[in-house]
């Protein structure tokens, strides 16, 4: 298959992943592409696939330090076909944007510092350290046998990586605006509250649940978890499911379950907010049952060797000050954080992610190369960079 030409080299790269339908687990032959073009300029690749998952893991160089890009090729799936202006796995160039499934969310990044690494290995064959690229198919599921399942493997053999760049979509109007440096935690309850099940009309002869869980749903609803702090929003708790009753108009539930989280900051810690959460529900006396589940603990890269690099890159670039930012929800950032000091996540406007019609700007996709590639220059064109630095915060 001819290459595609240099200054299109993530575009056509894009375009090709985008015709592969990689609905989570299903790599749809990404890994394979992207593969290829890694072998062509000197990385040793291997398969690190768990489950149904496939996992790639590929590395030039032997000597630190170690920069990663990190991705996922799965998508979430289209939809109705026929909402679309264009088939979600046909790429369609139109107006400027680069339309279908994952344009945005990653295909483009993953497009972008792939051509990015081409770039910079053809211009400096003999680089310090090493690049890594790491790519799964199971982000948008449960995540449990994607990116933690190769971060497990590095961790077992002692490999562990000095930066990482992951590609989520990021910028909120324009690329380069805005950079995460951080992701909240996310924790999760499943309350049982038990009562006695009865007629409705003899309430004197049962416990009502719901009536029982109301005041402290109220107080759990009510509550300041911590303020937050200068890199964090406060603590957050939000119920997301709650079910009582049997579906008959004449009976008092004998219980009422409750579904919540907790995206907290690193201001708070899970097991705080267990025995915070635990001491309410026993001081309003209820008779319950509850689990916990830790999907992601909050990570924080402070200003240092990554961070500097990556201002610096989209400055030059675009002109722009990017703002640090830690909101939204959960990446695989959270793995990588645990094998790696510094991790930040850059990436295309988001706007249209998880959506009808997503796109990408054209554009935009050359310029995130281009700002990839400076990034690498700054960390891997300086041998003193494996002592980069990361202020504690």
């Amino acid at each position: 298959m001819p290459s595609d030409p240099p200054d299109g080299a993530a575009l056509g790269l894009a375009e090709r992943l985008i015709a592969c339908p990689s609905v989570t687990p299903d790599d749809g032959g990404c890994l394979a592409i992207v593969e290829e073009r890694l072998r062509r300029i000197g990385f040793a690749v291997e398969r690190i696939d768990r489950g149904k998952v496939a996992n790639l893991w590929a590395r030039r160089g032997t000597d630190g330090p170690l920069f990663c890009f990190a991705g996922h090729v799965d998508v979430v799936p289209p939809g109705p076909g026929e909402s679309w202006r264009s088939p979600p796995f046909e790429p369609t160039r139109r107006d400027g944007f680069l339309y279908g499934r994952g344009a945005a969310d990653m295909k483009g990044s993953i497009a972008a510092f792939v051509a990015a690494a081409e770039t910079f290995v053809a211009e400096h064959p003999g680089h310090a350290g090493s690049i890594a690229v790491l790519l799964t198919s199971d982000e948008e599921g449960d995540a449990v046998d994607g990116t933690a399942a190769v971060v497990e493997a590095l961790r077992r053999r002692g490999e562990i990586m000095d930066f990482c760049l992951v590609g989520e979509p990021t910028a909120a109007v324009r690329l380069g605006d805005t950079v995460k440096n951080g992701r909240r935690g996310s924790l999760s309850g499943a309350l049982t509250v038990k009562g006695v099940q009865g007629h409705i009309a003899y309430p004197q002869l049962a416990r009502n649940p719901i009536h029982l869980a109301a005041p402290a749903i109220a107080e759990l609803a009510a509550t300041v978890w911590d303020a937050g702090n200068e890199h964090f929003p406060p603590t957050t708790w939000q119920i997301s499911n709650i079910h009582g009753g049997t579906g008959a108009v004449n009976v008092i539930p004998g219980h009422v379950d409750i579904q919540f989280n907790f995206r907290f900051s690193t201001a708070s810690t899970p097991e705080h907010l267990q025995s915070r959460v635990r001491a309410l529900l026993d001081r309003h006396g209820l008779d319950y049952e509850l689990t916990w589940t830790l999907a992601a603990r909050p990570f924080l890269t402070g200003r240092g060797t990554l961070v500097d690099a990556a201002r610096r890159a989209i400055r030059d670039e675009t002109g722009l000050e990017t703002e640090l930012s830690t909101s939204g929800g959960t990446s695989d950032g959270r793995f990588i954080a645990e094998i790696c000091p510094q991790v930040i996540e850059l990436g295309p406007v988001g706007a249209s992610i998880h959506k009808i019609d997503e796109c990408v700007e054209i554009a935009a996709l050359a310029r995130l190369s281009a700002i990839h590639r400076r990034i690498l220059e700054q960390l891997l064109n300086q041998p003193s960079t494996a002592e980069g630095r990361n202020e504690k915060l």
